[in-house]
């Protein structure tokens, strides 16, 4: 693999909501930094019928209203750096156009794919035919990539016609976050946490990944998509994947994915009575009354916005450990957080003098706070006459304070910078993508079996009453 540093970048879907609120803003924010190769060309594309000026316009608007005015030093420098062309996928014809526009790189073109499933064959067909499929060419695909295994193998082998595994990068906006990547340096830089990271010590493990917002532009992909495919098959495994995989031999692509893919290989089938799903019915978020997901979507829906389910993973390391796995919408706050319960002592001196002993647990914030909290037992201050005073007390580290110096960063700007430099690490191989879908259909295989609908829950809660069932009957407690 000859590696170089992209003087060409080509955005697809260049006008489009993602495109505003975050590629733009990350490209930008990373220019005023000097982080982008000074070379660098930006070119657009997407079915507007814009000019260059129309799109620096466009860009120009975008980030007066995503990113903070203290990121946006050198705004012209950026704006002038894009260039546009129309697109129509589905017109063979018009790539040859996209390629005069984009030219002939010094290095290397990186490509940021993000399109409808239906357009991936065309628009890599129109790709390869007019040349911009070379070897010192690179792809990043943005989700969805398929609804199921078979067609994300039908999305994969188009790609891989045109592109090695080697330059095909998959992109989970979860993995640029910094707090996630901060998971890897929390396990295997630190002493005290990998002797205990295992069945013997841990009782289970929580991942939440909770969003107040309902519908909002994504009618369409929602209502065929669900909470199980939109945030389970994705973010929420690939959280399990880090928190669970054995140490990497290196810091690499290649090592880092290897380690995830065996878990992710280790998930063992869930079964119906260990899922639930929900949809949610009219309540009030923040104190604003919101309406149920059928009148917002204007039409009765059987699609499920709430899924809870028990994973377990089948190796040595976690034999017996469950995984509760928590997404929804319309929930009471936003949240994206890992919970690792230990176990209690084996044996509490502490006993005989009345006191309590509260098993640790590690909670990792990742949004919207950056947050790492360790509960401690600690004694409570005073002469203990009477007996011997315990209580939990939290060593928490918020990164923001911890790290005052940098940035927050926007997650795509990592991923974005990684793309252009050709960094795989915290990008997806197909291997994940496929063992993933396994899991999946699999789930929604026992979801049709046994004829499941998703339960109704109000807005503003937690879920259906089912899910804190499904916790409750090991004797665990979702952390709220």
């Amino acid at each position: 693999m000859t590696k170089f540093t992209s003087d060409r970048l080509l955005l697809f879907g260049a006008t489009g909501d993602l495109s505003r609120r975050m590629l733009l803003p990350s490209l930008c924010a990373l220019d005023a930094e000097g982080l982008l190769d000074p070379r660098i060309e930006i070119v657009g594309t997407a079915r507007s019928d814009l000019d260059d000026f129309g799109f620096r316009n466009f860009a120009r608007e975008s980030l007066e209203q995503f990113l903070p005015a203290n990121r946006r030093g050198g705004m012209a420098q950026f704006l002038n750096r894009l260039s546009y062309q129309p697109l129509d996928a589905n017109d063979i014809d018009s790539f040859q156009a996209l390629a005069q526009k984009v030219g002939t790189p010094k290095e290397g073109l990186s490509i940021f794919l993000s399109t409808a499933p239906s357009l991936f064959e065309p628009t890599i067909h129109g790709l390869e035919k007019s040349g911009l499929a070379g070897k010192n060419v690179r792809i990043g695909l943005e989700k969805p990539l398929g609804v199921d295994l078979t067609s994300s193998k039908v999305i994969n082998d188009a790609v891989a016609h045109a592109f090695p595994e080697d330059r095909i990068y998959r992109i989970d906006h979860y993995l640029g976050k910094e707090t996630v990547q901060n998971l890897l340096a929390l396990r295997f830089a630190n002493l005290m946490f990998e002797p205990l990271w295992n069945a013997a010590h841990i009782d289970h493990v929580q991942i939440t990944v909770a969003e107040t917002v309902g519908l909002e532009s994504r009618v369409a992909y929602y209502d065929d998509s669900g909470a199980l495919r939109d945030m389970v098959q994705n973010h929420i495994l690939q959280l399990l994947a880090l928190v669970a995989m054995e140490p990497p031999v290196s810091y690499d692509a290649t090592s880092v994915r290897n380690e995830k893919v065996k878990v992710l290989h280790s998930l063992r089938k869930a079964v119906a009575s260990d899922t639930v799903t929900g949809q949610y019915r009219a309540g009030a978020i923040g104190g604003q009354a919101v309406p149920g997901y059928d009148d917002e979507l204007g039409k009765d829906s059987g699609t499920e916005t709430f899924v809870a389910i028990k994973a377990y993973i089948d190796n040595w390391r976690w034999q017996g450990v469950p995984f509760y796995l928590r997404t929804g919408k319309r929930l009471p706050r936003r949240t994206t957080e890992i919970v690792v319960q230990f176990r209690d002592v084996p044996h509490s001196i502490f006993h005989g003098r009345g006191a309590k002993t509260v098993p640790n647990r590690l909670v990792i914030g990742i949004q919207p706070e950056e947050n790492i909290t360790l509960s401690l037992m600690a004694k409570v201050p005073g002469l203990d006459r009477n007996g011997f005073g315990l209580r939990s007390v939290p060593l928490a580290i918020t990164m923001p304070d911890a790290f005052a110096g940098p940035q927050r960063r926007i997650a795509y700007e990592r991923l974005l910078l990684d793309l252009i430099e050709g960094d795989q690490t915290l990008f997806v191989r197909r291997d994940e993508v496929e063992a993933q879908w396994e899991w999946i259909d699999a789930v929604r295989a026992g979801w049709e079996e046994h004829e499941l609908e998703p339960k109704p829950y109000t807005a503003g809660s937690w879920g259906p009453s089912a899910a804190i069932a499904l916790a409750e009957r090991n004797g665990v407690t979702w952390h709220e």
